[in-house]
């Protein structure tokens, strides 16, 4: 059930960006101690983007997950951003997060919720 979603300005080649994928997909699984067979991830790259007036490198990324916890978001802050500097050379003063608490209700799966 957690979603992430990384947009960036980026162009990255379809091997680094399956690497970045399969990366970003443990992370969060391990991160929010929930099966990677649940997590889902996609990647947005060469996006037309600009932050602070200049399309220098960046990124923008969501995190949604039923029943994500508030005091997981700085560490999943700081662990995000480590993989964006690492894979992508982004710095994080560059990169925005926004981290979102899904209901079981409001997220559908095999034709149901959860």
């Amino acid at each position: 059930m957690p979603y992430l979603k990384i947009q960036t300005n980026q162009p990255i080649d379809p091997p680094a960006g399956k690497a970045l994928l399969t990366r970003a997909s443990k992370l969060v699984a391990s991160e929010l101690g929930k099966p990677e067979n649940y997590v889902m991830v996609a990647l947005e790259a060469d996006v037309p983007m600009l932050f602070a007036g200049e399309d220098s490198p960046l990124a923008y990324l969501e995190l949604k997950s039923i029943g994500l916890p508030q005091d997981k978001t700085d560490r999943l802050s700081a662990a995000l951003c480590h993989l964006l500097e690492e894979s992508l050379h982004i710095g994080k003063e560059r990169i925005y997060i926004e981290f979102a608490n899904a209901q079981g209700s409001m997220w559908g799966w095999k034709g149901g919720t959860f």
